[in-house]
């Protein structure tokens, strides 16, 4: 897969434990922010529109991350995801926060499932959305 989307972020005070640095859960809030923010941009109508209106999920079935260097508030960071695998009904995303002179501060895989807000079982995922996880050059090939 070779699709990716880049964000950049300021660390704020609200993201740092007392020593001044990120406080660990903090980074899947900006994870998870980074991800509406892609589906936002690539889906017509939207993280919420795909909650909201059309009622479908998208929890989190597995995360496994590697902290590698501290984020200190006031640092400038890039969010980055990358879609790496996209299955019938669930997707993987490499997910990593960067200096802005691009050393690595944390890398996530995620793997995300969607599912129906009326039964919260597993459906296939929606048109709109696979199209936004699978770039068109790949699609003509399949």
């Amino acid at each position: 897969m070779t699709t990716t989307f880049e964000l950049r972020h300021r660390i704020r005070f609200s993201e740092c434990d007392p020593a001044g640095i990120v406080f660990y859960p903090q980074y899947f809030v900006l994870f998870n922010d980074l991800v509406e923010a892609w589906i936002d941009s690539v889906v017509p109508i939207g993280y919420h529109g795909l909650i909201a209106t059309r009622r479908i999920g998208m929890p989190t079935v597995r995360l496994e991350v590697d902290f590698k260097a501290i984020t200190r508030m006031g640092d400038d960071v890039v969010l980055v995801l990358e879609v790496v695998r996209v299955g019938s009904k669930s997707y993987s995303l490499a997910l990593s926060c960067k200096g802005v002179e691009g050393d690595l501060r944390v890398s996530a895989m995620q793997t995300i499932v969607t599912t129906s807000l009326q039964t919260h079982a597993a459906i296939p995922i929606p048109d709109e959305l696979r199209c936004a996880l699978i770039p068109q050059t790949q699609r003509n090939t399949q």
